[in-house]
């Protein structure tokens, strides 16, 4: 605009030229002035995001640098921590080690249910629950004890299977209503928010093939078994999220080949003897980083930003 009063002021007499300038730029100031404060005003800052994070210790990440809740093995590098700083979010995170459904109602080591974080402020929230619901743990004990039985064979699945009747899957069958039943409660409490469920990494590697040995105690066959199990969960977990209107992070994907079979340098799932700092058969730092990125893809997708 300065430059078209230049080019009127010269093709004036000097004395037209300038009052005609000087009352074309006051004009000019006048209405930018009268512009801009309506938008101004119209406009208003993105709001940071309100994130809640919700789960178990595939969530608080046990183990890994660094530590910030003892009772609940909480990780400032966890998979919400990644999250939450790549979006600018104000985080939440109430994530607990051991915990189960029940345990989002009722609370842990007497601590406030995690359920008491949301609100309707609430803008995102991320769910990693129901591996303590189906025992993982314990299984994973039982199938290492039961190794040292047939070494060759596949005496964890004869186990779980040998009533004719696969034992493990019938207890992630009847987890899913209690998934079901805590994202209803979410949504309850926090009607606004984007819900995403996120699933479990690959524990074991997707081709099956095993490593037995002092720190992966379990029996050749059942590798496949173990896999299989895990992929079930994830599938039941993908369903409940579907039918309740909540996202799903594949974890399970980004991390295959990075079980714990995976050479040291490869691994972002720990043994049962981690080398990495981490829990026994968790995800290391590389782990909840790949988690995290797995979320991130399901929140681009969706184009959830500053709010």
């Amino acid at each position: 605009m300065e430059r078209d009063v230049e080019k009127i002021n010269k093709s004036l007499p000097r004395s037209r030229a300038g009052l005609f300038g000087t009352a074309l730029t006051a004009g000019v100031v006048a209405l930018t002035a009268m512009s801009a404060s309506p938008a101004g005003a119209a406009q208003s800052p993105a709001r940071t995001l309100d994130y809640v994070a919700l789960g178990d210790s595939y969530a608080s990440a046990p183990g890994v640098p660094t530590q910030v809740d003892a009772a609940c093995a909480r990780s400032s590098s966890n998979y919400p921590s990644l999250v939450a700083a790549s979006r600018g979010a104000r985080l939440t995170d109430v994530s607990c080690a051991g915990a189960t459904t029940a345990d989002l109602t009722t609370g842990q080591n007497g601590g406030a249910p995690q359920f008491d974080a949301l609100d309707r402020g609430t803008d995102l929230v991320t769910v990693s629950i129901g591996g303590n619901d189906v025992g993982f743990t314990t299984v994973l004990g039982t199938c290492a004890q039961l190794t040292a039985t047939d070494p060759t064979g596949a005496p964890c699945r004869t186990h779980f299977t040998g009533g004719g009747t696969d034992e493990l899957q019938k207890v992630i069958d009847a987890t899913g209503p209690k998934v079901t039943q805590v994202l209803k409660e979410v949504r309850e409490r926090a009607p606004r928010a984007k819900v995403v469920v996120v699933g479990y990494p690959s524990l074991f590697p997707d081709s099956g093939v095993g490593c037995t040995s002092a720190s992966v105690p379990f029996a050749a066959g059942d590798f496949a078994y173990l896999r299989d199990t895990n992929k079930a969960l994830n599938t039941m977990l993908k369903q409940r999220a579907k039918r309740s209107g909540a996202a799903y992070a594949d974890t399970y994907t980004l991390t295959v080949g990075h079980d714990m079979c995976a050479p040291a340098d490869a691994r972002w799932i720990e043994s049962l003897a981690p080398q990495t700092p981490a829990a026994p058969a968790h995800p290391n730092a590389q782990g909840e980083n790949a988690m995290a990125k797995a979320v991130q893809r399901v929140l681009s997708s969706c184009g959830l930003t500053r709010r």
